[in-house]
């Protein structure tokens, strides 16, 4: 037999990694951005400006020029000359405080002054929500993924891309602007400019992720196919991470919400020429793989047709995998956005460290994703390990809903095991899809999964954020919001997890009948 020449470029380690590292930087800014503002929720939902001082601890700026010129009073002092306007930096200011019943005096420094934008909690779930409205009601992830299968990953990560950084200038836009008292749909005309730019953002992004994973099983099929998906999510939650920990630092230091968007649409931009650096590495491997089929005499590769969306929409193992990815996700990403004030609310955490303990859960994910991944490769039992992430899940937001153990370490602990969850599932779950759909048909599969999943990414942050304003928002006798009660929501959460629980034991024993292989390992021995 005639001895083989042309080499593919995935058979080198080196090469097959490389290109892992460079698509996988391009999704962890992608990241970022998706998750840059669900620390800064409270600074969204507060009028005016809000100060920051010192000791950690905020307030609308209003409130403390009140209190401040009340204290004055009732100890018969000068009448302070203070304003808003006047705040600044590094001033001191003496108030009275109700703590545990009683009135007692408090001076603080002022560390940082930030502007709020009044928001509602309905207005912040609908552009959270914003993210998959496109994907959703326009089919445009459903579209994205006959164009990938149709005109390969070069051409449709490039747009995909391109659309990310695009919708990352015009929510940073809108949040930089003053729209006045300006309304739109009944919202305040900033809430809808800036939905607009995170939908166009969310559809780049979600073609992104399925170019992505069909990227990675292109270059990793046959070999180290869960552990090279789990170090790509495990990039994607760095950027996430760096999001929920950085995100109001760079607000309070720059004065301004927009300015951690901004930061996200620079890391975009680059993510971009990245993307185009794995262009030339794809090329040079389409052209291996079309050289070593001659040589062995293969016809070229069939391509995909619209007909094959037949067999893909026919598969009940499909199916499975995709509700369960709808329900799992559903009680993850939608939770994120509202945490951070889960956090200040619920268990008294000073909202300047709030963002920190959601921040824990990607930083699970980064260091356990590969273990499971590389577990997955090895040993197999994946059908298993989506069984055992799902009650992980419903667990932990039990436990967040009972009135118990309000504290900040029970919190972190909590968020941990969520953490431990999070890294199991999706370990499990995508390199399970290409066990029942073939390659060719791959990139349309994934874009069902992603676009089933955009419908919870769309419409449950909406829903709590709703869940919010009418069952869980606590008033005094004025009228004033005096905190939240957020068991309703974390109820509405568990409820996901009890279903995610119940499609993974459909799964396994589907998987039994079909022999998917799901509980089989991936690297295929040579013989």
């Amino acid at each position: 037999m005639k001895e083989q020449i042309q080499k593919r470029l995935s058979d080198s380690k080196a090469a097959r990694w490389t290109a892992l590292i460079i698509v996988s930087f391009t999704m962890m800014c992608g990241y970022f951005l998706t998750d840059v503002m669900a620390p800064l929720e409270n600074l969204l939902t507060t009028k005016g400006k809000v100060v920051y001082f010192t000791d950690n601890t905020s307030m609308p700026a209003d409130s403390l020029v009140a209190k401040v010129e009340l204290f004055a009073e009732a100890n018969s002092l000068s009448s302070p000359d203070l304003t808003v306007q006047k705040l600044e930096e590094g001033a001191r200011y003496q108030y009275m405080e109700t703590v545990e019943g009683k009135q007692e005096t408090q001076e603080k420094t002022i560390s940082t002054v930030s502007t709020g934008k009044g928001w509602s909690s309905t207005e912040y779930g609908f552009f959270s929500g914003a993210y998959g409205y496109i994907n959703v009601f326009l089919l445009m992830l459903f579209f994205g993924g006959i164009i990938l299968d149709k005109m390969g990953v070069r051409f449709t990560g490039v747009m995909s891309s391109g659309l990310m950084f695009a919708g990352a200038l015009i929510k940073w836009y809108a949040l930089k602007t003053d729209f006045g008292d300006a309304m739109l749909f009944g919202m305040n005309l900033q809430v809808v400019v800036a939905a607009l730019g995170f939908s166009i953002f969310g559809m780049g992004a979600e073609i992104t992720g399925i170019t992505v994973s069909k990227v990675i099983v292109k270059w990793f099929a046959g070999k180290e196919l869960a552990l090279a998906m789990g170090l790509q999510v495990a990039m994607a939650r760095i950027g996430t991470a760096l999001a929920l920990a950085v995100s109001l630092p760079v607000a309070r230091m720059m004065g301004d919400v927009s300015g951690s968007v901004l930061i996200g649409a620079i890391a975009l931009c680059i993510g971009f020429a990245s993307y185009l650096v794995y262009c030339v590495m794809d090329r040079k491997e389409d052209a291996a793989v079309s050289a070593a089929r001659a040589e062995a005499g293969e016809d070229p590769e069939e391509g995909f047709k619209l007909s094959d969306l037949k067999l893909i929409l026919c598969n009940k193992g499909f199916w499975l995998i995709t509700l369960l990815c709808l329900m799992f996700y559903a009680g993850v990403f939608p939770f994120l956005k509202f945490a951070t004030k889960l956090m200040i609310y619920k268990y008294e955490v000073p909202e300047s460290f709030a963002g920190l303990i959601p921040a824990l859960l990607p930083f699970g994910t980064i260091l356990l994703t590969p273990v499971f991944g590389t577990l997955y490769d090895r040993i197999g039992r994946g059908a298993t390990l989506m069984i055992i992430g799902s009650v992980m899940l419903t667990t932990v937001h039990v436990l967040f809903a009972l009135p118990i153990m309000n504290y900040w370490w029970f919190a972190v602990i909590v968020m941990i095991v969520l953490g431990i969850a999070f890294s199991l599932v999706p370990s499990a779950l995508w390199p399970s899809v290409p066990k029942i759909i073939p390659m060719k048909q791959l990139g349309s599969a994934y874009a069902i999964v992603f676009y089933i999943q955009n419908i919870g990414l769309a419409m449950v942050p909406a829903l709590i954020g709703f869940v919010i304003d009418r069952f869980s928002t606590q008033y005094n006798a004025a009228g004033a919001i005096v905190g939240y009660d957020y068991t309703v929501p974390m109820i509405v959460f568990a409820i996901f997890g009890l279903c995610a629980i119940l499609i993974a034991g459909i799964l396994k024993q589907e998987d039994k009948r079909k022999h998917y292989g799901l509980e089989e390992s991936n690297i295929k021995k040579a013989k």
